[in-house]
């Protein structure tokens, strides 16, 4: 087989949506993807993958001769999606159909008009672990999606010296105000929130429903065969206290395990390495039999959760995301948190599995590897599984005495309105056991030479001299809900002046270096002076010995720089 090439398909492009939608639609199910990447490891580059751009003379007419088809092309295929373009003379195309939602980037809110910032906690990690895949394969910058670049998921895939929760508190609050690397005309507040963690298997009773996709897009190193080895991890840390149940689905949804005790480990494993991927996808039917074995053993006062594992790729049934989104929603009143686990390349669906978990009561992760399946199914086990806070909001009211601006880095698809913050009915974020929330904001000062635009307002004051000069630059507002309750607990906690430090943290320094790089990767309207050499002299000042983690992502920057 010749190799075959990469390529970043823009909505525009229509002969590279013709050649993508033509090999799409001549196969059937879910096809079979196959992906080179090495699941054993997440750190050592994978390949060295070229991507030229499309050729002109590449013989197009040979995957499709019609113009409607190409039309159908144009409408079907989304606007970041990936695909597979063979080298002339080829023998055999591998395709790519990922898809990731478009992420209009907010831009800065004078506080004279807008001085409340609404927006609900996310503890997603799968853009950072789905961006370092991309690079470790090669991709060069602008092949990467700008739509999987969220800043929030990649700030909170690391951890952070937060302060820990105090008594009768469910999480520690930090903030910490300094001067914006990328905008000398601007400051940088960081926001850190921070639950106690506690041991797995100190936690209550878990009633477990592995979801696992073994369809025939699942064929491949990445996805089944590191789906079971993710899974045979996890079942490592379950005890007799534990109920676990298996539901399989392809073309149809089968149970393969029932109520199984958690202690009853060789069993567990031996069904989850009998796994053959075969058949399409019909992942609607096997979640409602997932939720229905998960009521069926439903613990009181236990984590009861179904654990979805797939690339992404439901074609049959129910498939579209605002389906998905209702199917999930009305399960989760049972008291039925969800889990999504991201596999593979080359169909993953990301803006279905973000949107499953997020309206599912739970989290999102991808798994690119058997480090990162540790991580998350056993370093991080109860920051992911067992909940300590549920739709948990945030809202900063800037003091206009003090701020005429500010932008919320990341969180475009967790903004809430302001009249959303008070209404007990609005979903919005679960925070587990462990889990840190980190949020960034770009403010500008009132002092400040950058110009902010407003609008000016009949009946109020202007000026500027609104506000109160009382030393508080904003004031930090903090909803949530016990795991099982249904009035919501407010906590306040007033920022000042003496936040502000002429030498910040290495905690600071690391997060505005993983949101510059953010800004650099989605080529920012309000990236400014940002750059490779500003992200790595950022993190000179930081200690990454320590942290395998934080040591990759220094990795990271200088391998995309050589992409």
């Amino acid at each position: 087989m010749k190799k075959i090439t990469k390529r970043i398909v823009k909505k525009k492009r229509l002969c590279a949506l013709v050649v993508g939608m033509a090999m799409v639609m001549s196969l059937s199910g879910c096809g079979n993807s196959k992906g080179g990447s090495d699941a054993g490891s997440s750190y050592t580059p994978k390949g060295n993958a070229q991507s030229p751009l499309i050729s002109e003379g590449a013989h197009y007419e040979e995957y499709i001769t019609n113009a409607d088809a190409a039309e159908e092309a144009y409408r079907y295929m989304a606007p970041h999606t990936e695909i597979f373009v063979p080298e002339e003379g080829s023998e055999a195309v591998d395709w790519n159909t990922e898809e990731y939602n478009a992420l209009e980037e907010q831009g800065f809110q004078s506080v004279a008009n807008s001085p409340l910032s609404t927006f609900s906690a996310d503890v997603d990690t799968a853009a950072y672990s789905n961006i370092r895949r991309m690079i470790q394969d090669g991709y060069s910058i602008d092949q990467i999606p700008k739509g999987t670049v969220r800043i929030e998921e990649m700030l909170n895939y690391f951890s952070y010296d937060y302060a820990l929760p105090g008594d009768q508190e469910p999480f520690g609050v930090t903030t910490v105000l300094g001067d914006c690397p990328w905008n000398e005309d601007a400051k940088l507040l960081q926001i850190g929130l921070k639950t106690q963690k506690i041991d797995f298997s100190e936690a209550p009773s878990s009633n477990l429903v592995f979801l696992l996709d073994v369809s025939g897009s699942m064929n491949a190193d990445d996805k089944l065969p590191l789906l079971q080895k993710s899974f045979s991890m996890l079942v490592e840390e379950l005890t007799e206290k534990d109920r676990i149940s298996i539901v399989t689905y392809a073309s149809s949804d089968k149970v393969v395990l029932e109520g199984e005790s958690g202690d009853n480990k060789k069993k567990i494993t031996d069904a989850i390495n009998s796994l053959k991927a075969e058949g399409a996808t019909n992942g609607a039917d096997g979640i409602g039999t997932a939720y229905r074995l998960a009521e069926q053993y439903f613990i009181e006062g236990g984590n009861n959760r179904v654990i979805l594992a797939t690339d992404g790729d439901l074609n049959v049934g129910v498939s579209s995301e605002s389906d998905l989104k209702d199917l999930v929603t009305q399960k989760k009143k049972f008291g039925v948190f969800l889990s999504v686990l991201g596999f593979g390349t080359g169909n993953i669906k990301d803006n279905k599995m973000e949107a499953l978990a997020d309206n599912g009561n739970g989290n999102y992760a991808y798994i690119d590897s058997l480090n990162e399946a540790k991580k998350v199914l056993v370093e991080e086990m109860g920051a992911n599984f067992i909940t300590v806070a549920k739709d948990v909001k945030l809202q900063v009211e800037f003091n206009p005495a003090y701020v005429k601006g500010y932008r919320l880095l990341g969180y475009e698809n967790r903004e809430l309105a302001t009249e959303d913050f008070d209404n007990d009915q609005k979903d919005a974020g679960e925070i587990g056991a462990g889990h840190m929330v980190t949020a960034l904001y770009e403010i500008i000062p009132v002092s400040s030479k950058q110009e902010i635009s407003s609008t000016e307002l009949k009946y109020q004051d202007n000026s500027g001299n609104q506000g109160i000069e009382n030393g508080e630059w904003l004031n930090l507002k903090i909803r949530y809900k016990e795991p099982d309750g249904d009035e919501s607990i407010l906590k306040e906690y007033p920022v000042t002046q003496d936040c502000y430090l002429e030498e910040p943290t290495e905690d600071f320094y690391f997060a505005a270096a993983v949101a510059e790089f953010g800004l650099l990767l989605r080529d920012s309207e309000y990236k400014g002076d940002a750059s490779f050499e500003n992200v790595r002299n950022l993190l000179k000042k930081v200690d990454t010995d320590s942290d395998d983690y934080k040591d990759e992502f220094v990795y990271l920057v200088k391998q995309l720089q050589r992409n």
